[in-house]
C-alpha cells in the first residue's frame, strides 16, 4: 500500500513534515529522539539532555522542548533523575465495563483511594439528571484511580442517597462501585451516555493525580440508566492524557 510521506508506518521523521520541508528545529529533534524510543524499548533510559543536545548539535533548551512534547504524548516518563521509555497507553473501551475491567485485561491491577464520600442536595441540573427533586440528598464520592499503584485518573461518582442509603457503611471505596451495585444490591445497568473532551486538570486535580497543570486530560462524562429507564449515576472521570486512551467497537447500521 502507498502511504503519504508523513503516514509512513515506522517512519516518525516525516510524520508531521509539511511538503515544504520547513519545519522547527526541536521537531527534527523530536523526531530523532524518537528513533532512539523506538530502539530501546519499554523501560529504556535515554541520554541526558546535556548528552543529547552534544548528539544533535542543539541547543539544550531545544532538546527540552522536543523531550517535553514526547513526554506529554505518553512517550516517554521521568524516572528519578532521568527519562526513560514509557510502556503502551491503557487502553480503555467506550462500553458499560467498569474500570476495574479495563485495566485487568492488560494484565494491570486496578486500584482506587478515597478521596472522600459524602453527602449533599442535589442542585437543579444534578437533580434533574438524576430524576429527583431539587435539593435531594445525593451521595458524591471521589476517588483517585490506580495502575499498578500509579495514579492514572480522578473519578467523581453521583447517586441518589435514596437508592444507596448504605453505600457509606456496605461499599468498599478501593473495590468496583459496578460489582457492588450488581453482586451486592442487584442492580443492573441498562444505557448509558457518554461524553468526552479534553481538558486540562485544575490545581488540585492535578496534586490528586500526582502530575503537571500542564498535562492535557481526557475527560468523561457518564449518564448511567437501569434496564427500566431510570436514572442511575452521574459520573466525571478525568484520565491521564499520557497515559490513556479509548477504543470502541463499530458495527454497521441497519
Amino acid at each position: 500500500m502507498d502511504y503519504p510521506n508523513d503516514q509512513v508506518p515506522g517512519a516518525p521523521i516525516r510524520f508531521g513534515i509539511p511538503e515544504h520541508g520547513r519545519i522547527p528545529k526541536y521537531y527534527a529533534v523530536k523526531a530523532k529522539i524518537s528513533v532512539l524510543v523506538e530502539e530501546s524499548g519499554e523501560g529504556g533510559l535515554l541520554p541526558t539532555e546535556r548528552d543529547l543536545a552534544a548528539r544533535f548539535e542543539v541547543s539544550r533548551e531545544t532538546v527540552r522542548q522536543a523531550l517535553r512534547e514526547l513526554l506529554l504524548e505518553g512517550r516517554l516518563r521521568r524516572q528519578g533523575r532521568g527519562t526513560v521509555v514509557a510502556g503502551p497507553k491503557l487502553e480503555q473501551p467506550l462500553s458499560l465495563a467498569s474500570y476495574t475491567e479495563g485495566v485487568r485485561k492488560q494484565g494491570l491491577t486496578p486500584g482506587r483511594s478515597l478521596i472522600s464520600l459524602e453527602q449533599f442536595p442535589a442542585t437543579a441540573p444534578l437533580a434533574a439528571e438524576l430524576g429527583v427533586p431539587r435539593g435531594e440528598p445525593v451521595w458524591h464520592m471521589e476517588r483517585v484511580l490506580l495502575a499498578d499503584d500509579e495514579r492514572v485518573g480522578l473519578e467523581s461518582t453521583y447517586v441518589t442517597v435514596a437508592r444507596l442509603p448504605r453505600l457509606d457503611v456496605d461499599f468498599e471505596p478501593d473495590s468496583s462501585f459496578y460489582a457492588y451495585l450488581h453482586t451486592e444490591l442487584g442492580i443492573a445497568f441498562g444505557d448509558a451516555d457518554e461524553r468526552i473532551e479534553t481538558v486540562l486538570a485544575t490545581p488540585r486535580e492535578a496534586l490528586l493525580i500526582g502530575t503537571p497543570p500542564a498535562l492535557p486530560m481526557l475527560l468523561l462524562h457518564r449518564f448511567s440508566r437501569d434496564p427500566d429507564g431510570r436514572p442511575l449515576e452521574r459520573v466525571r472521570t478525568l484520565y491521564r492524557g499520557d497515559r490513556f486512551s479509548f477504543t470502541a467497537h463499530l458495527g454497521p447500521q441497519g
